[in-house]
């Protein structure tokens, strides 16, 4: 929960800067990206929308989201 957190804040406050400086560029936030992240972000997805352009369902990619 204590990742999640840090994650949830440091994305705020790059949509703050966004919004506060509109042509502001960031080079990279790949830095940003990681596998909580990434967990983070799919939990937080509507389950029930059509399948994605890989023909894969959120609860088939459930299954195999453990694994990463």
């Amino acid at each position: 929960m204590k990742q999640q957190n840090i994650m949830k804040t440091k994305l705020a406050r790059i949509t703050e800067i966004s919004k506060e400086r509109p042509k502001e560029i960031f080079t990279s936030i790949y830095h940003f990206m990681n596998k909580e992240l990434l967990i983070m972000c799919h939990n937080e997805l509507y389950g029930k929308k059509t399948t994605g352009l890989d023909g894969v369902t959120k609860a088939e990619y459930d299954e195999n989201l453990e694994k990463i």
